[in-house]
Formats: C-alpha cells, structure tokens, sequence
C-alpha cells in the first residue's frame, strides 16, 4: 500500500480517536429532541467513496451510492460521562450502487447489519455516534472489471454527527473506512479498500 493511501487510513483513525476518547466542550440537553426512548429511526442518505482496487492508489476508484436506513433504538440511554448512549441496530436498502470509475459499473445492494452507538455527547444541537455495518452487493458486470464476480460483500466501519434541526429530526454526516470484495467467489479477488463520506436525513418515530 501506498504511503498516500496509508497517510489517508491514518488520518481517519486519528478521526475516530478524537470521536471516541475526546469529549465535545459542552454537554448539554438545550435544543435536543426527545430521542432518549426507544424508537423508530427512518433516514435517506447519499454517500461518495474513494480509494483502491489494485493499483495502490487513493483515487484510483471512485463510487456512489444512496438508500434508505432504517434502525430501531434497543436501549434507553446507558453508560456513564463520556460513554453514556444509545444502542441502535439498523439495516439499509440500496438501489443506488454507481461506480463512476475506472469503470461505469451500477447496480444495488443491501446492509442487513449495522451496529450504531448514538453517543449522549452533546455540543448545542450536535451529537456524535459509530457504528458498524456489513452487506453485499450485485452488480451488472464483474466489480472490479475482470475474471472477479459480480456479486461482493461490504463492510465498513467509522462515525459521524448527527444535527438536530426539529424535535424529532436530524441531519447526519459521517465518515467511514469503507471495504469491498467477493471472498473468492470469483478466480481473483481484489479489494477496494477506501473512505466514504456521506450526508443523510432522519426522522425519529
């Protein structure tokens, strides 16, 4: 792997570090909505993603995706200071699978696992969380071009904010390693290894 790409890896690990172990200057209830309960969490988002098939370059691959999340709150809020929230678990549906380059490739997929801890945290309006998350995808021709499959599990794994804009609704963006390959259904198994970045919509039923 390239020194680029291990500088990329090494900056969002740094991400994560400051998400996980540095607390926000404030903690606060002002201005937030009553998601302490369980419930429903019904959300759109879109993501774009960079990274490496076989080349060992951070641009050499670039997708774009969108779905819909939906996730059910487990648990009433637990922990104490820096660790106390919510646990989430959530699948998305994804009809919307493009990979711009090498090669225009398209198809859809689905997450039926997402593991998400929505942390207690809290600057004003801004909460952070992470999460887990594992699926598959299929697409119309072998991803990446080549005697690979066209059919490749995902798995991914980072953070993000989330941004209360009404009592029961928010705005998201993350940040996550992102990873593809087909576990050797095909004779060769490349992986795309990169970072994704998105922004989604929730409402909190």
């Amino acid at each position: 792997m390239s020194w680029t790409l291990s500088a990329r890896f090494g900056s969002v690990a740094h991400f994560l570090f400051l998400l996980l172990f540095v607390p926000p200057p404030l903690y606060s209830q002002a201005g937030i909505p009553d998601t302490q309960r369980r419930g429903w969490d019904i959300g759109v988002w879109v993501a774009g993603e960079t990274g490496e098939e076989k080349l060992n370059s951070f641009s050499e691959a670039q997708i774009l995706t969108a779905g819909v999340f939906v996730g059910r709150v487990l648990t009433n809020e637990i922990g104490t200071g820096w660790r106390r929230g919510q646990f989430e678990y959530g699948f998305d549906l994804i009809p919307v699978f493009r990979q711009l380059r090498p090669q225009g490739i398209y198809g859809g997929g689905i997450e039926p696992v997402i593991l998400r801890w929505n942390s207690s945290l809290r600057t004003g309006r801004v909460s952070p969380f992470i999460e887990l998350a594992g699926g598959a995808i299929r697409t119309n021709t072998n991803l990446p071009v080549g005697n690979t499959s066209n059919f490749n599990f995902t798995a991914r794994g980072g953070g993000g904010f989330r941004i209360f804009t009404k009592r029961r609704q928010w705005a998201e963006i993350g940040c996550r390693w992102s990873h593809i390959s087909n576990a050797n259904l095909g004779v060769d198994n490349p992986e795309f290894n990169g970072i994704q970045v998105s922004l989604g919509y929730h409402w909190f039923k």
